[in-house]
């Protein structure tokens, strides 16, 4: 079972790496085989996940209340129809549709297959190098306001139900399918955080029922991992969006394709087991 040192080691994992796109499951799953400790499952992973979900409330609440509140009242007020947080607030659920889907079909596969350490490393390595190329080619001139649209959105949503495979990383894969479509660093990301509001939360608080039950981690080290998750997401995704408004991923990707090599490795001469 987990106990309070590995809950806060994850808790701090969770907070630095999510909003990185370089897979917080990813790293909690490596770092627990490393130390030997049992895997936290994925029940775990998603409720730890809603301390940094609340991290990101926070941090965009300003824009979040515009959203909801516009969104809200353009239901009965045409005019509002047009006015981007009305919009924003369609883009965000058709962007949820496809993660919601695929999460509810491959529940099972989610708990096993695709904690697979072999599969981890190959999908850090693999999505890397797509990240690379994509932060290479895109022009990154759009911007959400003007040209974000339901096709676009369905095409972030696809991007981030990718990330129900460990190693993915939901920020990777949205912020890549945004570079492949020429937005901006910055605006790519944003969007990826705002998409991944529904989806977490759902998520969270659905395995909520999970914690203490059979293999899952009891709740005491869960909700510490899930405070410290919180307070180092919140310094790291206003660390992250400041960053890569003037820097590439460069250094994302070099570190994504060594972890992944590592892992393979590790798993290839019996240091860890898959």
């Amino acid at each position: 079972m987990i106990g309070w040192f590995e809950a806060v080691v994850l808790g701090l994992l969770q907070g630095l790496t999510e909003f990185l796109p370089i897979s917080s499951s990813a790293h909690i799953r490596v770092v627990s085989a490393f130390f030997g400790w049992q895997d936290p499952g994925a029940a775990f992973t998603a409720v730890i996940q809603l301390g940094t979900e609340a991290a990101v409330l926070i941090y965009f609440r300003k824009e979040l209340w515009e959203i909801i509140s516009t969104w809200t009242r353009s239901l009965w007020t045409p005019s509002l129809r047009r006015e981007f947080p009305a919009r924003m607030g369609w883009y965000v659920i058709v962007g949820t549709i496809p993660i919601a889907v695929l999460g509810v079909t491959f529940k099972d596969e989610i708990e096993t297959v695709f904690r697979d350490l072999r599969l981890i490393g190959t999908t850090l390595i693999v999505f890397g190098l797509v990240l690379w190329f994509a932060d290479r080619t895109a022009r990154t001139k759009l911007t959400l306001e003007k040209h974000l649209s339901f096709p676009h959105a369905l095409i972030y949503g696809f991007a981030q139900a990718l990330a129900l495979i460990p190693g993915v990383s939901r920020s990777g894969g949205t912020i890549t399918a945004g570079l492949l479509l020429d937005y901006r660093r910055e605006e790519a990301a944003k969007y990826s955080f705002l998409l991944a509001i529904p989806a977490v939360l759902s998520s969270g608080l659905l395995e909520l029922f999970e914690i203490g039950d059979g293999q899952a981690p009891d709740w005491e080290p869960t909700i510490l991992a899930t405070i410290i998750s919180f307070v180092v997401g919140y310094a790291a995704v206003a660390w992250f969006l400041k960053y890569i408004s003037t820097h590439r991923f460069t250094g994302f990707v070099v570190y994504r394709i060594l972890l992944g090599v590592f892992v393979i490795a590790a798993v290839s001469f019996g240091w860890i087991q898959a």
